[in-house]
């Protein structure tokens, strides 16, 4: 029973983990890995937090950034 108790306890924390922290693979996160701890650190990832600061510090990321929020999501056809 203690084996049980423990295993399930293992599999909440880790599943709660998860949940806390995705992995975010996107265009975005990926083209913006350098710019998003620079710019945008303490944003939430998956409620557009992390994009509209990096929106709003459009003229400040990298070049692969920009040309990722401007041919993905909401700015596709945005120059």
């Amino acid at each position: 029973m203690r084996i049980l108790s423990a295993l399930a306890i293992a599999a909440i924390a880790l599943a709660s983990s998860t949940a806390i922290a995705p992995a975010q693979s996107g265009p975005v996160a990926t083209a913006c890995k350098n710019d998003i701890p620079k710019y945008c650190a303490g944003k939430e990832h998956g409620q557009g937090e992390v994009r509209a600061c990096l929106e709003a510090n459009r003229d400040k990321v990298s070049l692969d950034c920009k040309t990722a929020l401007e041919t993905t999501g909401g700015g596709q056809g945005r120059q």
